[in-house]
């Protein structure tokens, strides 16, 4: 059930490479679940939760924004694969399987990464435009990273 978590927790950091560890750092911080005896005990202090959220929100704006490079280039792809490892591993550390979340944070992010492109795409064809893609993608991330980190407490 964790490594699963943790999988679909990397998809969402391919989507959104700051949503991802912003709803795990708030999970760890309000105790629903503890990474508090582990190398990642820091997502759950008092302000992790607020600079990743902070994070997040930028990003969601800089998303918008026509200069904003392509998910799948070297610095963009390697954000989401870091974001998504360490998102599976605090969710995996839950459990004790910080390595097994780890690589399904991964394997999640190169999902959500080239899935999430390529979804995007074909709605943006759709409707003619990216702006609408681009608000439903942020939706799916969002809400799809509370249900995720709901479902570990």
């Amino acid at each position: 059930m964790f490594l699963l978590l943790a999988l679909l927790i990397g998809v969402i950091s391919g989507l959104r490479t700051m949503t991802a560890p912003a709803a795990v750092a708030w999970g760890a911080a309000l105790g629903w679940f503890d990474v508090s005896q582990t190398p990642l005990a820091f997502m759950g202090y008092r302000w992790t939760p607020w600079i990743f959220t902070i994070l997040a929100v930028i990003e969601l704006i800089a998303d918008q924004l026509p200069s904003t490079p392509s998910r799948k280039v070297p610095m963009q792809f390697g954000a989401r694969i870091v974001s998504g490892a360490l998102s599976g591993a605090a969710i995996g550390a839950a459990s004790s399987l910080r390595f097994g979340g780890l690589i399904a944070g991964v394997i999640g992010a190169v999902i959500g990464t080239y899935g999430g492109a390529a979804l995007r795409a074909r709605l943006a064809g759709s409707f003619g435009r990216d702006l609408p893609a681009a608000l439903i993608e942020d939706a799916v991330a969002v809400i799809g990273a509370l249900l995720i980190v709901g479902a570990v407490s």
